[in-house]
């Protein structure tokens, strides 16, 4: 319990040293640059709320991580981006690998991470930083079932980003979607990319399929592919920009955010 206390006090201390500003409500929405996605989400992800990410499947964990970083580098707009986990994820996971987050685009100087020992100490963490005006986006990293993560916690969370705008990406792996105050939730799975010269593989391409949101249908499925130099995600160079997901198809690798230690 004392290391629990002592990693949220650190954390709070770490986010005290971020730019604030006033409690703000929630305007705007974080465009995608995908026209079909953003047209059929009123214009993108609704900015000051939570939006959990799934991995489709276990082998689609990497491509999750990948998906999570590109929305927060589209939510940020030159803020700080707050990424936070346990100790228990970085072991199966590994180590965040910093050069991965700049070969999608992003800078890593603007990244902030934390590491808990416990999930309580991460949803503590996460609860406070929600509530930090002065961060672009915060990734909240769950690994498994994560029981504590239930209604009452994540309508916490909820009521934590509605106040402050910020956008709160909840990167649930391992894990099975339960009844959550989330604005949407998301399936994402590696998706085919094209070759570049020499059969290098291109940039990374999702599958991802909205499986509820709060404000209007869900079911739709659609077919990204990343622009690093652009930092948006555009229609993939394959036929078939909305697509049905195969039954039992094995995941295709994807370059994520992680590495081995």
């Amino acid at each position: 319990m004392r290391e629990s206390v002592h990693h949220l006090a650190m954390l709070r201390r770490n986010l005290a040293t971020i730019v604030g500003g006033e409690r703000r409500s929630c305007e705007g929405r974080v465009a995608t640059g995908h026209e079909a996605l953003d047209a059929a989400m009123g214009g993108g992800l609704a900015r000051g709320r939570v939006h959990e990410l799934f991995a489709a499947e276990g082998e689609d964990a990497a491509s999750a991580t990948g998906f999570a970083a590109m929305l927060a580098l589209r939510a940020a707009e030159d803020k700080p981006i707050l990424w936070l986990g346990t100790d228990e994820a970085e072991r199966p996971a590994g180590q965040f690998y910093a050069p991965g987050l700049a070969e999608l685009g992003g800078d890593p100087a603007s990244l902030v991470l934390g590491l808990a020992p416990d999930a309580k100490t991460l949803l503590k963490g996460a609860a406070d930083a929600a509530r930090c005006a002065g961060l672009g986006a915060l990734i909240v990293e769950c690994w498994g079932k994560c029981t504590l993560l239930d209604l009452t916690a994540s309508r916490r969370l909820a009521l934590a980003t509605e106040q402050s705008g910020v956008t709160l990406l909840m990167l649930r792996l391992e894990a099975e979607p339960v009844a959550s105050a989330a604005d949407t939730r998301w399936a994402v799975s590696a998706g085919p990319s094209r070759p570049l010269e020499a059969d290098a593989p291109g940039p990374p391409v999702f599958e991802i399929e909205l499986l509820r949101r709060r404000a209007g249908p869900s079911g739709m499925r659609w077919h990204l592919e990343w622009d690093r130099d652009r930092l948006v995600f555009n229609d993939p160079a394959l036929p078939g920009a909305v697509v049905p997901l195969p039954a039992g198809r094995p995941a295709a690798a994807q370059p994520g955010l992680r590495l081995s230690a």
